[in-house]
């Protein structure tokens, strides 16, 4: 059987905000957290995400992985601290440090671990979600 196609176009957005927008638009889901926690959630199917697994297409993920970079990780970062219990604050300090210094997982790398450990290989590989970066 197929696995239907779902594609996001890095051009279409210029935000992590912007790329939540696009998978929301591209998978169709219902409202849903937008934050990657929640991503992470509408991979597993459901939330109008087919439960047998998809491929999810990213095209012109070079953009992508530019805009969802080391600047937009500290960004990110720096929003988290506002809203983050106390005893969480100094681990996204030493991440928010290393994105300033052009260090560690960029949000991009993030984005795309959480989605690969929906496919083959993955600790939820039972998603059956295939990733595939053009």
């Amino acid at each position: 059987m197929t696995k239907p196609v779902f594609v996001i176009d890095g051009r279409n957005f210029d935000s992590l905000a912007g790329f939540f927008d696009e998978v929301g638009t591209s998978l169709g889901t219902s409202p849903w957290g937008r934050n990657l926690n929640a991503f992470n959630d509408i991979l597993r199917g459901g939330f109008g995400t087919p439960d047998g697994g998809f491929v999810l297409r990213w095209v012109s993920s070079d953009v992508s992985r530019a805009v969802l970079g080391y600047e937009a990780t500290a960004r990110h970062y720096e929003s988290l601290l506002q809203s983050y219990h106390p005893a969480n604050v100094q681990h996204v300090s030493h991440d928010l440090a290393a994105a300033r210094r052009g260090e560690g997982q960029t949000l991009f790398d993030i984005v795309v671990e959480i989605t690969r450990d929906h496919g083959p290989g993955g600790n939820e590989h039972e998603s059956g979600v295939d990733l595939e970066l053009t």
